[in-house]
């Protein structure tokens, strides 16, 4: 799940934690089965489905793999996953919405499990959705993979982001700037933020053992946002379609390693 992205929230994220190796053990544990949550959520979804179904899945998922559901309580947050549908930019709440063909939905899931994070999300594309959905949905997934490509000790954390603009602002896109990835496996959020939207050579350098999420938001319109009454679900304020995916990557000594994978 994203950070908030505000000067004021600076303050709130703690020191950076380089992981020890037993950490990196438990937090690839979480990671796997985080991906997994999401294999799950991709076999049974299609149109017809509600939000609340995908919660339900996810949350008994969860507890069955002897893990419990970071969301679920989290500053009040009242659901165990974040289901953010269309002009949705991120931190959607499940309810009894019904998935129809040509909708796109972010599914962003996050397991603690014995104790540590694991935090991934994915898009889903329902039925036939318009050729700016595709496009938006898969320039997306590119930015998130240019992100990690850029991972490496020494590299600075205004590179990744300035990778992820570049590739979505030549498509005509624009990349969210309230919510930004950040520090998690210890904590679901730790420091660092991780903007996806920067200068080559700017902001934190990157070291070894540390573990962070990649997670550009990326809007066919606007960049910016706005907060619903609910307090959490963040849309496009012109009504455009948003999309994001999201990886949790460790930093190794010679690159990076994409914790939230299946295998």
């Amino acid at each position: 799940a994203a950070a908030t992205h505000k000067p004021q929230q600076q303050a709130k994220l703690r020191r950076i934690i380089v992981k020890t190796p037993e950490q990196i053990t438990g937090i690839r544990n979480a990671c796997r089965l985080a991906s997994q949550t999401l294999d799950m959520v991709g076999e049974r979804i299609a149109a017809g489905v509600t939000t609340e179904d995908i919660n339900t899945w996810v949350h008994d998922f969860t507890l069955e793999h002897g893990a419990i559901p970071a969301p679920l309580g989290y500053h009040g947050f009242p659901k165990s996953v974040c289901t953010s549908l269309n002009h949705v930019i991120c931190h959607g709440i499940p309810d009894s919405t019904v998935l129809k063909d040509g909708d796109i939905i972010n599914v962003d899931v996050t397991p603690i499990l014995d104790g540590y994070y694991g935090d991934s999300s994915r898009m889903f594309v329902i039925g036939d959705a318009s050729e700016e959905a595709r496009t938006l949905v898969r320039v997306a997934k590119e930015c998130l993979d240019l992100g990690i490509e850029q991972v490496k000790p020494g590299a600075k954390l205004g590179t990744i982001g300035h990778a992820i603009q570049q590739h979505a602002e030549g498509h005509g896109f624009s990349v969210v700037r309230d919510f930004a990835g950040h520090g998690t496996g210890v904590e679901f959020h730790e420091a660092p933020q991780v903007v996806h939207y920067g200068r080559p050579g700017t902001g934190v350098a990157l070291r070894p053992n540390m573990t962070l999420t990649i997670e550009p938001m990326i809007n066919t319109g606007r960049h910016e946002s706005r907060i619903l009454a609910d307090r959490w679900t963040a849309v496009t304020v012109d009504g455009s379609l948003s999309a994001q995916w999201e990886h949790t990557i460790l930093v190794t000594e010679t690159g990076s390693e994409v914790l939230t994978v299946s295998s």
